[in-house]
């Protein structure tokens, strides 16, 4: 009888090095702001990120539904060439879709907790 591999101890591993470096980034932006005293930079990240969110997440469904409409049998139909690229375009969609585009959602939520949190402090605090 053949064991399958642990998978749930690669998994755990994985999970704790991308954590462990996950943290970098927000300690990047949160220096920044407490060097230089800038709320302009949460400003510009909110507005950027909620465009990228909305771009990714967009255009995913766009590519998902492209496929879907020459599939039904429109500009060729499946086994055509425009087939063949809708098939490639939801390749890449589907990841923009289902992953990107909400995880940039949660990227500003986590942000803006951040530097709400910060706020409060510098308010009672500082």
């Amino acid at each position: 009888m053949v064991s399958s591999p642990p998978f749930s101890s690669g998994s755990a591993a994985a999970l704790s090095w991308a954590l462990r470096w996950w943290a970098f980034p927000w300690l990047g932006v949160a220096a920044v702001l407490l060097l230089t005293g800038d709320s302009t930079i949460l400003l510009g990240f909110s507005f950027g990120a909620s465009s990228l969110s909305l771009f990714m997440s967009n255009s995913g469904g766009l590519w998902d539904n492209s496929k879907k409409y020459i599939e039904s049998g429109h500009e060729g139909g499946k086994g055509s060439d425009a087939h063949k690229a809708a098939v490639v375009g939801d390749t890449v969609g589907d990841p923009f879709k289902d992953t990107a585009g909400p995880s940039i959602n949660t990227q500003i939520t986590v942000v803006s907790s951040l530097m709400s949190a910060l706020f409060v402090a510098f308010s009672l605090f500082g």
